[in-house]
């Protein structure tokens, strides 16, 4: 009789801290379920500062030579390093519109960064829409590589242009386009890029030196030569075209990588 008295007087509180608790845990849970969505939105990056630079193991002067079009152009742009952008998770990069890599040796910028960093970029370019623009080592980082490439490519590797085979590593060349005058411009191992996206300009022998494409959400450009180039890598090599027009054209493929703009194409 007592027992159940007990019960009666009790229940009502029982039934009352059950109903707490329970309300609690679906709280918990909704809480639990918006994390991970406010966790996957991009930062906040400047509007001022939309790309990313990277400057860490195995770039070149060729850093330099992309600040200084970024610079005429007034375009503002932040740097990672190594280090850094191992530590920068793909939402972190998706808060920039464009990435850009530049030249200087692939195998070693590939062996810098981490495997979770490759794919926290491939990631940020296709799944969040942020464009990429790869220069000579940069094109070869983005395609698929062995040496832990971006693989923005979809399986796709590049291979050194032709004039490498021949123990030639630096010299002009002449650049063809769908429409226009053709461009001289430096050259420095990089390679030809067959295989992927629409062809923007060939080299002499035909084979593509700078192309363009989706890859997922993300637009990419790679360029195998280096328009950017200061004149003190030329040393006794002439442009025909000019300097300024080779400069003028590094900032044609920055801001369509930024803007996600196609080039006239073959």
């Amino acid at each position: 009789m007592h027992s159940w008295f007990l019960l009666l007087a009790i229940g009502p509180r029982l039934m009352l801290l059950t109903a707490f608790l329970l309300a609690a845990v679906l709280f918990t849970g909704c809480g639990s379920q918006s994390d991970p969505a406010s966790a996957a939105l991009p930062p906040a990056i400047p509007a001022s500062q939309p790309v990313l630079l990277f400057n860490g193991t195995g770039t070149s002067a060729d850093v330099a030579a992309v600040q200084a079009v970024l610079n005429t152009l007034g375009i503002g742009h932040l740097t990672a390093d190594s280090a850094q952008l191992n530590a920068m998770t793909e939402a972190q990069l998706a808060g920039y519109k464009l990435i850009i890599v530049p030249g200087g040796n692939s195998i070693e910028i590939g062996k810098s960064l981490s495997g979770s960093a490759a794919a926290n970029l491939r990631g940020a370019v296709q799944q969040y829409g942020v464009h990429y623009l790869g220069i000579c080592a940069g094109a070869f980082f983005g395609g698929y590589s062995v040496y832990n490439g971006a693989n923005l490519t979809g399986g796709v590797p590049f291979q050194f242009y032709a004039d490498e085979f021949k123990g030639i590593h630096q010299e002009v060349v002449e650049l063809s386009f769908p429409s226009g005058a053709p461009l001289d411009v430096y050259w420095e191992d990089g390679p030809q890029l067959a295989g992927w996206g629409e062809v923007v300009a060939k080299f002499p022998d035909g084979t593509p030196a700078i192309v363009q494409g989706s890859s997922g959400k993300g637009f990419v450009i790679f360029t195998g030569v280096h328009p950017e180039a200061p004149a003190d890598w030329l040393g006794s090599m002439k442009l025909k075209t000019g300097i300024d027009a080779d400069h003028a054209y590094a900032g044609t493929l920055i801001e369509a990588a930024l803007q996600g703009t196609a080039l006239p194409h073959f």
